[in-house]
């Protein structure tokens, strides 16, 4: 089958997509776990593959228009599902030591002062010490982001290693795209700003190390978009760091801070073709009050300045459904599409349709119908149980089609 570029714009349509991470099979769960401890077998490689083509067709079989491989390449660190989009890339990166931190039990405490923004450690985010009681209590909801989880510091320079790696999710998506009958397709890829969120012992400025994770990442980038797909680089570290920075920063401090980020982002998709890439900004997909989220408006012209095709970010959720009205007042620049969440990963209550189509019409008549892309907040993965992932998606292709008889009548 031909390939269409999957960020062109709907002509009869309102097409469908998600942010990445699926819900993996108890199979794949229990796979990944032996895999931490035996390396990549290939009876690893041949379960890998086969979920792939499955989750492909079950995506279009829900009604999803631009599938992934549910992010099952990504390696997962103690089969933390929803950990996966960020610490795959331990496994891809050279110049890491492999000794590992514990991001809570070795929480480093860092304030910011005017004029100089850091980022301090999860715990002490703003979000968790404004609601310490109820993230310290088991009967809240809210912990299981907790688990324990390691990662390495960066002691050398960076290098990217997973030319294999990557090699193998291209292949299986296209395989799956293939048994799918299906032309679109992307795949998720950590972008430099998140990269360098790592511990680092090497680089000597946080410029430096944005540019050597840029450099390191891109060739992550650049094989997938030879591939035929579209790259999407998950970057939260737009929005969610501004939780992350404690006290609460000036505004113009903290554009400055993001602002290297987007500098360094687009250094690493310099010469690569927008239509091929899209950028996924949330706030960070922990089951949250997210009461200290930056509001969309004051960074949505930083997002925009990145080098992407379509730029995905949350608006089905509580904390930010209402910033569709952004629109009103920014004009989506020429040739470029919104991926609006309009299902959220942050309830296990299932949308209902209507409701879908409702949101996806608001943006559509503000920015076109023609560059609409709908989608869900965040990865589901880890989020909510396999059989509600399943629903929402169902949800969100059955929203889309009534959205789009509305909008094409």
């Amino acid at each position: 089958m031909e390939r269409n570029p999957v960020l062109s714009q709907n002509t009869d349509h309102i097409r469908t997509t998600h942010a990445g991470s699926l819900p993996r099979t108890p199979q794949l769960l229990a796979a990944n776990e032996a895999r931490e401890a035996n390396g990549i077998t290939d009876e690893f490689l041949e379960l890998l593959e086969s979920s792939v083509v499955d989750v492909v067709t079950r995506q279009k079989d829900l009604g999803i228009d631009i599938p992934n491989d549910g992010e099952y390449g990504h390696t997962m660190s103690n089969s933390v599902d929803y950990g996966a989009w960020w610490n795959y890339s331990f496994a891809r990166l050279g110049g890491l030591q492999a000794t590992t931190v514990d991001r809570w039990a070795d929480a480093e405490v860092r304030r910011s002062t005017p004029g100089n923004v850091v980022l301090t450690s999860f715990p002490d985010r703003r979000d968790r010490q404004k609601f310490n009681e109820a993230y310290n209590d088991p009967t809240s909801g809210i912990l299981a982001h907790r688990k324990a989880t390691t990662q390495p510091k960066i002691v050398g320079p960076l290098t990217y290693t997973g030319h294999d790696l990557v090699a193998s999710d291209v292949t299986n998506l296209n395989k799956g795209l293939a048994a799918a009958g299906l032309a679109e397709g992307f795949i998720a890829a950590l972008s430099p700003g998140s990269c360098a969120r790592l511990a680092n012992d090497y680089y000597k400025s946080d410029e430096e190390l944005l540019y050597a994770c840029a450099d390191a990442m891109r060739e992550e980038y650049k094989a997938i978009i030879d591939a035929g797909l579209t790259v999407q680089l998950d970057d939260p570290s737009l929005a969610e760091s501004w939780d992350q920075v404690n006290p609460e920063p000036a505004l113009a401090d903290y554009k400055k801070f993001i602002q290297l980020r987007v500098e360094a982002t687009n250094h690493a998709l310099r010469g690569l073709p927008e239509d091929k890439i899209r950028l996924h900004v949330c706030w960070g997909s922990w089951h949250g009050p997210h009461t200290t989220d930056i509001p969309f408006a004051d960074i949505l012209d930083q997002v925009l300045a990145i080098n992407a095709g379509a730029y995905s970010f949350e608006a089905g959720n509580v904390r930010h459904e209402h910033e569709w009205r952004v629109w009103e007042d920014t004009k989506l620049p020429e040739g470029k599409s919104i991926i609006p969440g309009v299902v959220s990963h942050a309830t296990n209550v299932v949308e209902h349709p209507e409701l879908v189509a409702d949101r996806i019409e608001r943006f559509a008549r503000l920015v076109g119908r023609e560059n609409v892309i709908a989608s869900t907040d965040c990865g589901l993965g880890g989020r909510v149980h396999p059989q509600i992932a399943v629903a929402k998606l169902e949800a969100l292709g059955r929203g889309a089609e009534l959205a789009t008889k509305r909008l094409w009548r």
